[in-house]
């Protein structure tokens, strides 16, 4: 909020908050060198360079060619200490809708190896100006996620268990995290916590299992006296790991993003 862009600052602030095991930014960008703040920096490679020991999973929505050569990518990135056993990145649905701009949008999944076993985590950023398009956004996680389970109830055949073949672990149990901005009393907020269907774990609100009926705090605007603050920074579980949720919490007060970072703390 200061204007100054800076990875390596994001990344110590994070470490003030948790020792965190894995770590989900929205917003990534490279080869931008219009966009405010930033020389066109190739801020992947920055935040993997400064985080040794931790596997970087980049999900890139948008990939264009520089005028000048190279390319200009924007996307996700998640990092993750735990052993990565598996890498997904999803395109979400960007239906037209002329009246407004919009951008592609990612959904990135990595499969770690937790404690107690295999999890899913989920980062994504979804469409900020088009209710259509983040609605859509909403449908294609829900489906995603059916998808996961129904491949958990029906393996694929064993006969071809080598190279890309091979399974790998995808669990039911999952994190999805991320900017969706919407907010709580969207539709958008209940549908992505709706029924998807027999055997499918919903995803729940990790605040509200954590806090009760006590409001998670404003994430965005906080610090922008021009704007109303409000909260559109989430991090669901799926009903299966609410016995696990420690703590959800919100860092108010600083200024190195313009969003509030999100912190989960699950218990092993």
């Amino acid at each position: 909020m200061d204007g100054r862009v800076d990875p390596a600052r994001i990344v110590a602030h994070a470490r003030t908050l948790s020792d965190f095991d894995v770590l989900c930014v929205q917003e990534i960008a490279s080869g931008f060198d219009d966009l405010p703040g930033s020389a066109g920096e190739d801020q992947f490679a920055l935040l993997a360079d400064l985080l040794p020991g931790y596997e970087a999973v980049a999900g890139i929505a948008t990939d264009r060619e520089r005028p000048d050569g190279g390319r200009r990518r924007f996307g996700n990135l998640l990092l993750s200490r735990l052993p990565v056993l598996a890498a997904f990145r999803h395109l979400l649905p960007w239906p037209p809708d002329p009246s407004v701009p919009s951008m592609q949008r990612v959904a990135v999944e990595a499969v770690v190896q937790a404690a107690w076993g295999p999890l899913r985590i989920v980062t994504t950023h979804l469409e900020y100006y088009s209710v259509r398009q983040r609605a859509a956004q909403v449908e294609r996680i829900r489906a995603l996620h059916a998808e996961v389970c129904a491949h958990a109830d029906a393996p694929p055949r064993d006969d071809k268990e080598w190279g890309p073949f091979a399974r790998t672990p995808r669990p039911r149990s999952a994190v999805l995290c991320g900017d969706f901005n919407f907010r709580p009393e969207a539709p958008e907020y209940g549908r992505l916590q709706d029924v998807v269907g027999e055997g499918v774990p919903r995803f729940r609100d990790a605040w509200g299992i954590a806090h009760g009926g006590l409001p998670q705090p404003p994430t965005f605007f906080v610090h922008d006296p021009g704007e109303p603050a409000y909260c559109c920074d989430f991090v669901f579980v799926t009903e299966d790991l609410a016995q696990r949720v420690a703590d959800v919490a919100v860092d108010a007060d600083t200024q190195v993003s313009d969003h509030q970072p999100v912190v989960l703390r699950l218990r092993d």
